[in-house]
Formats: C-alpha cells, structure tokens, sequence
C-alpha cells in the first residue's frame, strides 16, 4: 500500500473518532486512576472482538459512530496473547504518556495496527 493512501486513512479515523476523545479520555483515567493499568489502550474496530469493555458501538446510521470502540489494556492483550510476552518490554519502551496521548489498537481493511493520538 502507498504511503498516500495509508496517511489518509489514519486522518479519516483520527476524524471520526474526534466526537469521542473525552469518552476515551475519561476511560483511560479511570484506568489509570483505579490502578487497573498504567497501560490503557482502546480496541478500534468494526466487527465484533472479544477484547476489553465495549464503550461505543458501531451504528449503520449516516450520522452514528463508524467504529465500535473497547476499553482495554495491555495486560488483557498480553494475556490473549494479541501481544508476545516476549514483546512486553518493548511495548512498555514505546508506549506514550496515557494522561496526553490515548493508544489505539485499530482492527481496519489495513490489518492490526497500534497507533497513539493527542488527547
């Protein structure tokens, strides 16, 4: 795939997930805050997964959300084995300041992707 077409598909999703940084925000302090994890992560997708606790749903209505969006963190992906134990550490190392930038685990037509953005 272009490096085009990628750029435009991750503005797209940053666009439609705009209405709901502060849901995911608040989600991610909890998170925090209760001492779930200091590794708050958000499941992005369109089907139905199996991964964390849902907080919006997919609508097929033109103005609702296109994403489902799951809370969840990377103890739970670690324990599903979605993420190597082996590669733990390494995502520890690269994981952003929860309390500025919320980590996506986008599940899109691009495959499984992590990506982190601005809250």
């Amino acid at each position: 795939m272009n490096e085009h077409f990628v750029r435009s598909k991750i503005a797209k999703l940053e666009a439609e997930l705009k209405p709901y940084l502060t849901t995911m925000g608040s989600a991610a302090d909890t998170i925090l805050d209760q001492d779930v994890s200091s590794y708050p992560l958000f499941v992005v997708h369109q089907h139905t997964v199996d991964i964390g606790i849902p907080l919006i749903s997919r609508s097929d209505e033109e103005d609702g959300p296109a994403w489902s969006i799951n809370a969840s963190t990377l103890e739970e992906l670690a324990t599903k084995k979605i993420i190597e134990m082996a590669r733990v550490e390494r995502f520890q190392e690269v994981y952003k300041d929860p309390r500025e930038h919320l980590c996506l685990f986008v599940l899109s037509d691009l495959g499984a992707n992590f990506m982190f953005i601005a809250r």
